[in-house]
């Protein structure tokens, strides 16, 4: 059985840039990196302190590999030249364990 993985992303944004970048992920980044095709699904939320993040789920850790070395500069390199200040971003991966309920929408 394939382990699914989570790939997070934080970032965490100048007050005076949040709804801008609200804007930028939701009608650009997040929809083309799902476009990609390696990844399944996405959650994007904030803590309204200028705190965002952006869970990207991805079937397999060869899924996310795929997308890491085919697609991540692109997509990185895009993002920075519509914020190149005033952002701190963190990105981690998550390994599936189990999955319990239904869904949320």
């Amino acid at each position: 059985m394939e382990t699914p993985v989570l790939y997070e992303v934080t970032v965490t944004v100048e007050s005076s840039l949040a709804e801008a970048f609200a804007q930028y992920m939701t009608g650009r980044h997040i929809p083309d990196v799902i476009a990609t095709g390696c990844i399944l699904r996405a959650s994007f939320v904030t803590d309204n302190t200028g705190t965002f993040r952006t869970a990207y789920y991805a079937a397999n850790h060869a899924d996310l590999d795929r997308y890491l070395k085919e697609f991540s500069k692109g997509l990185r390199d895009d993002f920075a030249a519509h914020f190149p200040d005033g952002v701190a971003v963190t990105r981690q991966e998550w390994y599936g364990l189990a999955e319990f309920g239904g869904t949320v929408s």
